[in-house]
């Protein structure tokens, strides 16, 4: 990768903000802009909206490699034009709660409810999401504290997986019939 700031979307878009840019072999660009807060997201999401970008991929993961309940920092993936801005917020411990960007992307939605769900991030400025994968008996981010998603990713997700997670309640048939 090379570092590139011509032909960016971006500059124009955020004129006060410091955002890297790279491209790849083929000449793809790519932008990466990381928040001092959560607090900054919501007017971030509003200019990229305004501009017609598209919601990606949002990805949560644990700064440090195996810890639980630590600092976190969500990637919100934004697609302009073949251009791909990755703008970072930092989710700590003290203070877990996001703005929600449903109100410009609708489609954050799934994403939202997943980390909300699994790593336990409140969400702000939306009703409470409905869970997708976990039942409601099973407390919220159960796999963050429990089996961290590296481990979980690698070959982790057995009934040994779930024999953890039920450990402290009764499991259910259909976990004991998994192999």
């Amino acid at each position: 990768m090379s570092t590139k700031t011509t032909d960016s979307p971006f500059e124009s878009i955020f004129p006060d903000r410091t955002i890297v840019h790279t491209t790849d072999s083929n000449g793809n660009i790519f932008g990466w802009l990381a928040l001092p807060s959560a607090a900054a997201l919501p007017e971030t999401a509003k200019r990229l909206a305004a501009h017609g970008a598209r919601l990606c991929a949002i990805t949560a993961f644990n700064e440090e490699k195996f810890s639980c309940g630590g600092n976190m920092e969500l990637v919100y993936n934004f697609d302009l034009d073949g251009a791909v801005l990755n703008v970072s917020i930092p989710v700590t411990p003290d203070d877990r709660c996001v703005p929600s960007l449903v109100n410009d992307f609708t489609n954050a939605d799934w994403h939202e409810r997943e980390f909300a769900e699994l790593f336990e991030v409140k969400l702000t400025g939306r009703d409470a999401p409905k869970r997708l994968f976990l039942d409601p008996d099973i407390d919220s981010g159960v796999f963050n504290r429990l089996i961290p998603l590296s481990s979980m990713m690698n070959g982790a997700s057995t009934k040994r997986l779930w024999e953890t997670i039920f450990a402290e309640t009764s499991m259910p048939d259909w976990a004991k019939e998994a192999k």
